[in-house]
């Protein structure tokens, strides 16, 4: 019966994260859910990730009983943020019924929560309602929708990554979650496949331009391969590389705005990676970036360098569709 299993999140974990220029700390929780309706992007490994034919009363049940399990591992005063992400729409109620959405909002009031969805399950009233539920008046914005417009370029969403969504489609998004009170945070996507490493940053630093003003926080995610993805059989077929941390850092300080990112899988070759000397440095200095907003230290590393840099700019210039990855 389910009242004798142990359900626990996909992952659950605590970390500091920079909020109006302080640094707090965050629980993050990947709940199991229903499963993404969409199911399509090519990157994303969480998809397969999810309870399969459920009805909603056991699918509520279970995602209550991993509530149950972070409330019992994590003290609600040792946190002030909380990011919750499912395997795919926070508010798509398919995968997290109405009555477990309302409890997680119930357990985390009085926190600045944020959610992820998808754009098509961002409707003001739903927003709403949820930040009815978890607001106590400790924030000026207690709630941010977070949503992955991924890229500015309609064609690249499409054809790189099969989001099923337009820029179009996420502003009429940030526009419901704006009336509702919430803010907007933004997922963006550095190097999906099919980009060669130029196409990848010079696309990434138009994103950040053209999202910037739909956007009150925005997140660069590097692309990963992960398991079971079609980013995973390219990778497999040496016909895709993760983006160059150089690229990271020349998107990071060409920047006009902060940009977060968290460098995940970084220094490893299915994660964003140099050569392997140079590489854990670098990465830490993302992470310290991401906290403080401070360029300078991804400067030193920039203007240090290192024997491979000249390879990465050999491959900005030289790489063509027709040839890529040039590197592994």
């Amino acid at each position: 019966m389910i009242s004798e299993r142990i359900e626990k999140p996909l992952a659950c974990w605590m970390s500091k994260e920079e909020y109006a220029g302080e640094i707090i700390e965050c629980l993050t929780v990947i709940f199991k859910s229903g499963g993404c309706t969409w199911n399509r992007c090519k990157m994303c490994g969480y998809k397969s990730e999810r309870y399969h034919k459920m009805a909603a009363e056991e699918l509520s049940a279970r995602i209550r009983q991993q509530l149950s399990w972070v409330l019992g591992e994590f003290r609600p005063d040792s946190y002030q943020m909380v990011k919750i992400f499912t395997s795919g729409s926070f508010f798509d109620t398919t995968e997290v019924p109405s009555d477990a959405r309302n409890a997680i909002g119930e357990a985390f009031k009085g926190k600045i929560v944020i959610a992820e969805s998808r754009t098509e399950y961002v409707k003001k009233d739903v927003v709403s309602d949820f930040i009815g539920i978890i607001d106590d008046s400790s924030w000026e914005k207690p709630f941010y929708v977070a949503m992955g417009l991924e890229t500015t370029n309609d064609y690249i969403r499409e054809k790189c990554i099969d989001k099923g969504h337009t820029f179009d489609d996420f502003k009429d998004a940030v526009r419901e979650g704006r009336d509702a009170g919430a803010g907007i945070k933004t997922y963006l996507m550095m190097k999906p496949p099919y980009l060669t490493e130029s196409e990848s940053l010079l696309d990434m630093q138009k994103s950040i331009k053209e999202s910037a003003p739909y956007s009150d926080i925005i997140s660069m995610n590097l692309c990963t391969v992960q398991n079971r993805t079609e980013v995973e059989r390219l990778w497999k077929q040496k016909a895709y590389r993760p983006p160059y941390l150089w690229s990271v850092l020349q998107v990071l300080i060409d920047s006009d705005i902060h940009i977060h990112s968290d460098p995940v899988g970084g220094g490893k070759r299915r994660g964003p990676h140099n050569c392997g000397k140079c590489d854990w440095d670098i990465v830490d200095a993302i992470k310290d970036y991401s906290l403080t907003n401070d360029k300078d230290l991804l400067k030193v590393y920039f203007d240090k360098g290192c024997d491979c840099m000249e390879e990465w700019r050999y491959v900005l210039k030289e790489e063509k569709p027709f040839c890529m990855p040039l590197t592994e």
